[in-house]
């Protein structure tokens, strides 16, 4: 296929403004919530793990913000790579995208990891191998569908996932007062020692809580697709705080208020019990466990789906601007970029590596990994932002040009950009166990740093890039 004829294909703005709500609501609704969090109470109590998910959500929150200003202005699916780009280094935007390419790979593999051990809870002596490859080849084929087909297969599991959220809380909600089981339990579990291991566990756990974050930057991902941009993406962006403040905060405080953090259930690495089942459990609901580990199965499926597409996405859009193989550009007749997808699949395939080295650790292993190269990607759309919002007004634009104005700035993603970088340096501490380093935990939470750095020093020594100045920023699309 001959350059011309690649560039006269494009992607399918084929995602409606229901769509795009729900892939926003239910997008980073996942594993990290669902099992994640309880292993975050275990470590640092209640207290520790709920000021743990408050902090990320309100970094979070900034975060997208920022993200839909860019997004309404400029609506690309190259979105952090592309604004990387052209508002802070062009080698920053060429790390930045391969990091999210290789973020979302990694996910995809770590998805197929926790998909295999739910699949065990009913099928305990399957092999993992199985279920891996079943599960791959599903989301494969999902994704060769147009886009307007998986908005709408996200659209139905982030329904799933919203409802058992919404239940969850009603149910925990009439346990803590009393009307469920007829005995309140109360708040004797937060308030006895909300932090029992102190202020560095808590800082331990912020990893845990990004990664049951991520996933709220699909928003960005999908504005190449949406029908409606500049206003389906704001509506999104502005359900970003409601669901931050129902489905993190207000699980993470019944989990830690129906569950003593030294329950060894929360601690135990058998990823298919969740906080969610013991608490159904407790609710007398017999048939619990089936019901939470089908619905976490969708919900992992889901972020394997999501993961997909957005690290498809970002490879085409890398291929289409020179910074991958020009045949990763290619697109099919449903403006679906199929050589793409291939090669984010192959890359998924390391979730076969489960059935030789145990399941529980290489999923621990691809969720650091995955952790810390979502953080510079959240730390890299702090920075073009602030960039973004002073070439625009250096280059004589005024605010109100804008479709949609992130509030706060600066502050906003200056906070952003002190609370990833705390976060990355604070996973140091993970590491100390019984006084000492555990180095095997330091390699798998900060492998994504000097992958990064050499992606970065390498294009910048090749091109002899350089900072942009304000006036050298691109601020209008060229598509």
């Amino acid at each position: 296929m001959s350059k011309q004829q690649i560039d006269s294909k494009t992607l399918h703005r084929g995602l409606k403004a229901r769509h795009m709500t729900m892939i926003s609501l239910g997008g980073s609704i996942g594993t990290g919530l669902f099992l994640a969090s309880g292993g975050a109470i275990h470590s640092a109590g209640p207290g520790g793990a709920l000021l743990a998910y408050a902090l990320i959500g309100v970094m979070v929150y900034f975060l997208m913000t920022s993200l839909g200003e860019m997004a309404t202005h400029m609506p690309v699916s190259g979105t952090f790579s592309t604004y990387a780009t052209r508002f802070v280094d062009p080698s920053f935007g060429f790390a930045l995208g391969w990091n999210y390419w290789y973020n979302w790979a990694i996910t995809i593999a770590a998805e197929l990891s926790a998909a295999t051990l739910i699949m065990k809870f009913w099928f305990p002596d399957s092999p993992s191998i199985l279920w891996s490859g079943l599960f791959l080849l599903l989301m494969l084929g999902l994704n060769f569908l147009s886009v307007k087909s998986y908005g709408e297969s996200e659209y139905w599991f982030a329904m799933i996932k919203i409802v058992t959220v919404v239940i969850f809380i009603v149910i925990g909600l009439l346990m803590v007062i009393g009307i469920w089981n007829g005995e309140a339990v109360g708040f004797h579990n937060l308030t006895s020692n909300p932090f029992p291991a102190g202020f560095l566990a808590t800082l331990g756990v912020f990893m845990a809580a990004g990664f049951s974050f991520q996933g709220t930057e699909l928003i960005g991902v999908t504005a190449g697709e949406s029908e409606n941009p500049r206003e389906n993406i704001p509506r999104a962006i502005r359900s970003i705080f409601w669901r931050i403040l129902l489905f993190y905060i207000l699980a993470i405080l019944l989990i830690g208020l129906l569950i003593p953090h030294t329950n060894p259930q929360m601690a135990s690495s058998d990823i298919s019990t969740s906080p969610f089942t013991i608490i159904f459990e407790k609710a007398g609901l017999a048939v619990a466990a089936s019901i939470m580990n089908a619905v976490i199965l969708t919900s992992v499926l889901s972020a394997g789906n999501s993961g997909m597409y957005a690290s498809t996405r970002m490879l085409w859009v890398l291929a289409k601007e020179g910074k991958a193989p020009r045949f990763l550009a290619r697109l099919n007749k449903h403006g679906v970029p199929v050589t793409s997808l291939l090669a984010t699949a192959a890359l998924g395939m390391l979730a076969f590596l489960a059935s030789f080295f145990g399941d529980g650790v290489v999923y621990l292993w691809l969720l650091n990994a995955s952790g810390m190269s979502g953080f510079i990607v959240w730390l890299g759309i702090a920075i073009s932002h602030y960039r973004f919002r002073k070439a625009f007004i250096y280059q004589g634009h005024r605010l109100d040009e804008l479709s949609y104005r992130a509030k706060w700035f600066p502050l906003g993603p200056i906070l952003a950009m002190l609370l990833c970088i705390i976060v990355i340096g604070g996973q140091f501490v993970g590491a100390l166990k019984d006084g000492r380093i555990d180095w095997p935990y330091i390699v798998a939470s900060y492998i994504g740093i000097p992958l990064f750095l050499s992606i970065y020093l390498g294009h910048k020594w090749k091109h002899r890039t350089k900072l942009l100045t304000l006036s050298e920023c691109k601020l209008e699309s060229e598509d």
